[in-house]
Formats: structure tokens, sequence, C-alpha cells
């Protein structure tokens, strides 16, 4: 009965979803958020959900994207869009922390995967709607109080040879516990050549007190679309820190949103960049101060050449209540080529006195 009921509610999340994305459309230029990226070339393109892994990857494929001589940290793998035991090792993870495959935790764990859609908003955010409105699986991370892991997680999602035109929706729950610690890798590749979409998106939640080190490589097929957006809601005195990473793509565009709901918390956001050919690749970063004495640190770095195009746009917005917020954003661009074109916009939005806030571009 338990397992109906949470399937009947999977349901009804994707189904309100999908109304809002029919709302919503895909954005156009229109919106200021997407003012330099058009999404035509997604929009206009038929891709087919993965239904399956192809099971023709093999150890050897992926070896290139592991970390060489780390044989200790854990790894979960995903081919189009769906977990891989067989290449995975999660084995020995420590006894006071659950990682289960989406597609597993909505009848083995239940009290986390009721949690999953509560952080990223669909309101307002159309790939983010769509993603949920097509949600099957990705990983779900529950770390305990007052546990301090040594050796990070590398999540690996992958789209194999048989992706051409195909379209995954990976969805990643991350809970970080009071006092608790940990280091979670975040990677996409691709395997061919050919055209595909991953639209992924990672709800965080980060305990009071506790620390998430959130990296993510975005390495996808030279052909291929990538939307991942990371939302983060923070509790007091934790600490949030990203680092992004985007070489691969056609067209690529990277949100980060972090909410310091807590006082005393602070987030630590950067970013690399590097285009060539006729990339397009997009950041938008969004720290929100919501409460007194905390703080956040942004730097974020782009390297241009051929008729590659960049685009970084970070807000830092500060509530009424959050006095003495010190936050300080630097964006540095180096264009190679007198083709390559960088759009950059950092911002903040001020609504309290006490504040200590930079921000600069070059």
């Amino acid at each position: 009965p338990c397992t109906t009921l949470f399937r009947s509610w999977v349901r009804a999340l994707r189904s309100s979803a999908l109304e809002r994305f029919t709302q919503l459309g895909f954005p156009t230029t229109k919106n200021e958020d997407w003012h330099f990226t058009s999404v035509a070339p997604i929009a206009e393109r038929q891709f087919v959900p993965f239904t399956a892994v192809s099971g023709d990857v093999r150890r050897t494929d992926i070896e290139p994207f592991l970390f060489a001589k780390v044989y200790d940290w854990h790894l979960a793998v995903f081919v189009n869009g769906r977990f891989a035991p067989e290449l995975s090792r999660l084995g020995k993870l420590p006894e006071h922390v659950r990682v289960l495959p989406l597609a597993r935790a909505w009848a083995e764990a239940p009290d986390l995967a009721e949690r999953v859609g509560t952080i990223a908003r669909t309101d307002s955010q159309s790939f983010t709607a769509l993603n949920t409105a097509f949600l099957h699986d990705g990983i779900v991370i529950h770390v305990d109080d007052d546990q301090v892991l040594d050796h990070p997680i590398h999540l690996l999602f992958v789209t194999d040879r048989h992706g051409v035109n195909g379209v995954a929706y990976p969805r990643n729950l991350i809970v970080i516990g009071r006092q608790a610690r940990w280091t979670v890798i975040e990677r996409y590749v691709g395997l061919g050549d050919g055209p595909y979409f991953t639209n992924a998106v990672t709800e965080v939640a980060v305990a009071e007190g506790a620390t998430l080190t959130h990296h993510k490589l975005q390495r996808e097929g030279r052909q291929a679309f990538h939307v991942g957006t990371a939302e983060v809601t923070q509790a007091r005195d934790s600490h949030y820190i990203s680092f992004s990473l985007a070489t691969g793509g056609a067209l690529s565009r990277t949100n980060i949103s972090t909410v310091l709901a807590g006082e005393g918390s602070g987030a630590t956001l950067n970013g690399l960049y590097l285009l060539d050919g006729t990339q397009h690749g997009d950041h938008q970063t969004r720290i929100e101060h919501a409460q007194p004495n905390c703080f956040s640190r942004e730097l974020y770095k782009g390297v241009m050449d051929g008729e590659s195009h960049g685009v970084f746009n970070g807000k830092v917005y500060v509530q009424p209540i959050a006095q003495k917020t010190d936050g300080k954003q630097t964006k540095n661009n180096l264009l190679l080529s007198e083709r390559a074109q960088i759009d950059t916009k950092p911002q903040l939005e001020i609504y309290a006195d006490g504040v200590k806030c930079t921000h600069g571009a070059t």
C-alpha cells in the first residue's frame, strides 16, 4: 500500500510539472535570464527519451573519465539516464550514509524520495519543470548527522554511442546532515559524436553546521546539448562549496542557485569554462542572502577561442533582513580570437543597509 501511494504521488508530481511546462514553454531570448542564449536548437529538434541502458558500455569505456589510482572512492555510474550497477562501486559505503538510485528509492527509502521536488522550482524554470515531468532515475544521497567522510563519491552520467537524438532527465537529491561533511563529484560525458540532450537537476539540502563540496564537470559530446541545474538550501552555519567546469557540448547551460536560509551560513561558488569552435556556453548563478551574518564568495573564469560564445550572469540578492552580509563576486574572461565573444553581467540586488558587497568583471 505504501508503494502504491508513493507511485501515485510520483505520477501527480510529474503531471503537475508537465502542466507547468506546457504553460511556460521553452524560454526565449525575450526572457532576461536567456537574453544571450537561444534554445531553438533544442526546442526545434525531436529527442526520444531513453528507456534502458544499452549494455554496450564497458569498464574500459569509462576509464578515461575516472580518477587514476583512486580505487577507494565510491562510484555510481548511469548510462543513458539509467543506473548501471555493474559499472558502479557502492559496496563499501559507511554505515551512516545512504546512496540509492532514485528508481529504487521510491520503494526502499520513501522518507528520502519524498523530498524530491521540494527544493528545485518548477513554477518559473522551464527546464526544471521538463525534467520533473519525465524524471525516472538519478541518485539519492543522505549523510547522517556528525559524519565526516574522507573519500568522495563520483557520480558519472554517460551517454553512449547509441544515444543519438536521445534525451536523459537525471534527477539527483543530496541531503547532508547536521555537522556532516562530504564531497560529491557530478560528471557528464558522451562517448559518441552525434547530437543528444541531457537535462539534469540536482537538489541539495545542507543542514546546520554542515559542509558540502560539490564539483560539477560537464564534458558532453561536441554535438550534444546540456542543461544542468543545481538548487541548494542552506541552514545555519552551513557551507556550500561549488566548482563548475564546462568544456563540452555544442550548446550548454549551467544554473547554480543557493539560498542562505540560516544565519551565519556561507557559499563559495567557483567556475571555469573553456570554449572553442562554435560552442555556446551559458552560466547562471544566484546567491540569495536570506538571513543576517552570511557570506558569499564567487569567482568565475572563461576562456573563449574560435567563434565560441560565452555567457555569464551572476546575481547576489540580499533580502532586507540580511544585515551584515559580506559578498564578493569576480568574473574574468579571456578571448583568444577576434571572433569569440562574451556577454557577462555580474549583478547586486541589495535591500539591506549594513552590508559589504563588491562585484566586478574583466
